[in-house]
């Protein structure tokens, strides 16, 4: 890289270099071959030192004066000629050193070098997010500097400039470049001991296709997060061998058809998304007929989970593209758009569905559905997170973000990935089980608990792993004790236990614990403190574990020896 900026340079200034060498050579020879004369009226020849001398502060416009002796009249023709011959010159070079600076292949080539030094620069683990949009801005937000560093390629100089103007601390490291090159996958960092993996979120399935087998090309053990909008598609980037793919329109499926059969398991999900530990009716899915506007991905992906959970629906096929572009506005309402909607059943249905690609259609839609049936339960595709504002206010019964989704389910496997298994765990469970999950948690945690994950290792559980290291028993029980009083216990819920390749949802309390074991604990943030307390200082843990007065018993006895 270094040698490319050289290359440029020299290219650029190659000429301008030879007009002030020749500039100069020819002024500095007149003067050394015209005679003058010195103090004593003596005849002098100027050194090429002194000419040099002269011409460099002349032509430069400094001006210093004449030197080294006041000059001839053939001496001031000659200086009068090359001030103008030099200054010429010396501007070309100028001009050609501003051009330079403002040359596109250099400032790419020091850019490139810049981003090359600090994407080496890095030692903490990072991902590299390919395309700068709506959700990766979210997703580096919620992980910079918190559980990773960041590396971002773009093929567009708007984006990157965007993203530079949002000032991220600390710093990513972004460029503009191909992410389907591999040099620019190279130059970003993918050979990188520290490189956790790549998030390709493309809109394209062939692009991220692409992107999966070059990088799996290039580095085998990084993790690929991959986008896909289609059951095909998912298959597709299954057989290839990739585990994480995201499929926002899947997700929505899903929910929708837990809304209506598992309730209990919905809420379970949602609540690790931010949502309230509590089933509310608003939450409900209503029963009866549904109406999807709109037979795109989501569209279809809607219609799956509906039928697989037996519910009667009409999915209706909309252009929004064509109808904006036929009606030349984006409000839907007309007296036609009205018939249209009577004809599809919306007076008699529970509830529809606006799933097409323009936001203000999908708002529209609705609000026409509703002034035929004000009763009818509304649901509605939101394309991006610039205009939820405007989907809130509008008193949607429930809000399809794809953005959100999609930046939610990188998020949880990136950083929370005791959370997206208990996700995909509970999904197999039963509706009676979930409810009890539901009331046991809000019986212990109440409503509105945190979730936290911790790893069993000497740097996260010190005093735990010193204790399992000497061969000891602790048990899940051991550690709900109070460190304020044994006798009581902690309010906390143990949901998952991953010891390997093994899960064990709602794990046994008298589980013998291993060092290494992952655990998903739900409590809020004072207990989780004083469970972290417990495993990481082991008088705490003693005190837990009945042992805190063979410790001290112990204690005096080394300190006796230590005397004697």
């Amino acid at each position: 890289m270094n040698e490319q900026i050289v290359w440029i340079v020299l290219k650029r200034l190659r000429t301008p270099f030879f007009v002030i060498i020749v500039t100069f050579a020819i002024s500095i020879l007149g003067l050394v071959l015209i005679p003058g004369v010195d103090d004593q009226g003596h005849p002098y020849q100027m050194t090429f030192f002194d000419a040099f001398y002269f011409v460099t502060y002349m032509a430069s416009t400094i001006g210093f004066g004449e030197a080294p002796y006041t000059f001839t009249y053939e001496q001031r023709m000659w200086v009068s000629f090359i001030i103008y011959f030099t200054v010429i010159g010396w501007f070309y070079g100028i001009g050609a050193i501003v051009a330079l600076i403002q040359d596109e292949g250099l400032r790419r080539a020091l850019n490139l070098n810049i981003f090359r030094k600090q994407v080496h620069n890095l030692h903490d683990p990072f991902y590299i997010i390919l395309g700068y949009n709506a959700v990766t801005k979210t997703i580096i937000n919620k992980i910079n500097g918190v559980d990773y560093r960041v590396v971002v390629l773009d093929k567009s100089p708007q984006k990157i400039e965007e993203l530079v103007l949002e000032n991220f601390h600390p710093h990513v490291p972004s460029s503009v470049g191909d992410a389907t090159n591999q040099q620019v996958l190279k130059m970003a960092g993918i050979h990188q001991k520290n490189c956790k993996g790549i998030i390709s979120l493309f809109e394209n399935d062939m692009v991220n296709a692409n992107i999966a087998t070059i990088c799996m090309l290039l580095n085998k053990k990084i993790d690929i997060i991959i986008k896909a909008t289609s059951p095909a598609q998912v298959a597709h980037f299954k057989s290839m061998g990739l585990e994480h793919v995201q499929n926002p329109f899947e997700v929505i499926s899903k929910r929708i058809y837990f809304g209506l059969t598992s309730p209990h398991i919905w809420l379970l999900e949602m609540w690790m998304y931010g949502h309230i530990l509590k089933l509310k009716n608003r939450d409900r899915f209503p029963k009866g007929r549904y109406i999807i506007y709109g037979s795109g991905r989501m569209g279809k992906a809607i219609a799956e989970g509906l039928e697989k959970a037996g519910v009667v629906y009409l999915l209706k096929s909309f252009d929004s593209k064509k109808y904006i572009k036929e009606k030349d506005t984006a409000i839907f309402g007309d007296e036609e758009d009205m018939q249209t909607l009577i004809q599809a059943g919306v007076k008699e249905s529970a509830c529809i569905i606006a799933a097409t690609k323009n936001d203000i259609l999908n708002l529209t839609i609705l609000n026409s559905a509703k002034q035929l049936n004000p009763d009818i339960f509304t649901m509605a595709r939101e394309n991006s997170l610039d205009d939820l504002n405007i989907f809130q206010a509008a008193k949607i019964n429930k809000i399809y973000v794809v953005e959100k989704i999609l930046a939610d389910a990188t998020y949880n496997f990136i950083s929370r990935p005791l959370v997206d298994l208990f996700i995909r765990e509970a999904r197999k469970q039963t509706e009676e089980w979930a409810e009890i999950i539901v009331n046991i948690l809000n019986n212990i945690t109440g409503m509105n608990p945190k979730y936290f994950e911790t790893e069993f290792t000497l740097e996260n559980a010190y005093a735990l792993c010193s204790e399992l290291q000497r061969g000891e028993s602790v048990t899940l029980a051991n550690l709900r004790r109070s460190r304020a009083n044994k006798e009581e216990m902690l309010q906390i819920v143990f949901l998952l236990l991953k010891r390997g390749d093994e899960i064990f949802l709602m794990p046994d309390s008298q589980m013998d614990l291993q060092i290494g074991d992952e655990l998903l604990s739900v409590a809020d943030e004072e207990v989780y403190e004083d469970f972290e307390y417990i495993i990481n200082n082991i008088y705490e843990l003693n005190y837990v574990l009945d042992k805190e007065e063979q410790h001290r018993l112990l204690w005096r006895h080394n300190g006796k020896n230590n005397i004697a």
